[in-house]
């Protein structure tokens, strides 16, 4: 009895503190590491790209086609807004969104594809824990930031024509990138920079007034009648100087006809800076 009382005795309060505080330490920690190991189970995981284009194999997540107009030169001040535009444009493209940079091009139907890479996210905003924001940041960069850069520069150089389909090369973009099922429920955008002078043989905008009544009675418009699906349509008009006067407000509102007339949305036109 003796010795039993001795050994309670022997436990000293302190001790028994430190006992109690490394379980409730341990049971912190566990508590932590299951946090951890939950979070890193139910984390959404990036979905499987292709190699090439860097868009997620079962489609992308929007859509978004600019179409270049270099048909005529464009002014270097000009070129330079339009890239600091597309640049910015870039930027703001949705995570596995596809961004497609064409060339109105007469001998190429849809115009001649320079770009066409979807954005694989630039790290920001990534956990250290669940992924690696320096790899996706990387990537980025030297897959979808830099050749877009270099495919801007070389859309730049001109490439004269006798026409300018813009009608016929929206209708292509828009059964290529707007029809279908794996379209139909996504974001899709239109960019078009250009001087949107439409000249082609069944009807032209360098003779004759700019009304929508004239193109109507064209035998262009059944022919060109297109289905842009909703897709929202933005211009960056090319100011052009023309022998025969154009206003440019006509102009404008001709073509904010033509779209929705043709089953898009219209959001805005801004003009360049400078004329050519």
């Amino acid at each position: 009895m003796r010795g039993r009382t001795q050994r309670l005795r022997s436990r000293n309060p302190r001790d028994l503190r430190k006992h109690l505080l490394g379980g409730a330490l341990a049971v912190v920690a566990l508590g932590v590491l299951g946090a951890g190991a939950y979070v890193y189970v139910t984390a959404p995981r990036p979905p499987a790209l292709d190699r090439a284009s860097l868009c997620p194999v079962d489609g992308a997540h929007s859509t978004t086609v600019v179409l270049l107009d270099s048909t005529d030169a464009i002014p270097d001040i000009g070129k330079h807004e339009i890239r600091t535009l597309l640049l910015d444009m870039a930027e703001a493209v949705p995570v596995y969104g596809l961004l497609e940079l064409r060339l109105l091009d007469p001998k190429a139907p849809g115009g001649r594809q320079i770009f066409a890479k979807c954005n694989p996210g630039d790290g920001a905003g990534l956990s250290e824990y669940t992924a690696n924001p320096r790899l996706a940041r990387k990537r980025w960069l030297e897959g979808f930031r830099q050749p877009l850069e270099d495919a801007l520069e070389a859309g730049f150089t001109p490439t004269p024509g006798k026409i300018s389909p813009i009608m016929e090369t929206v209708q292509r973009i828009a059964v290529d990138r707007f029809s279908g099922r794996a379209a139909e429920d996504i974001p899709k955008s239109l960019v078009l920079v250009s001087d949107m002078l439409e000249n082609e043989p069944d009807y032209s905008q360098y003779s004759g007034d700019l009304s929508y009544n004239r193109y109507k009675a064209s035998r262009a418009y059944k022919k060109l009648q297109t289905d842009l699906h909703g897709a929202e349509v933005t211009i960056y008009y090319i100011q052009r100087v023309t022998a025969k006067p154009l206003s440019s407000a006509d102009h404008i509102r001709f073509w904010v006809d033509w779209i929705r007339d043709n089953k898009g949305r219209f959001k805005q036109a801004s003009k360049l800076q400078g004329d050519g």
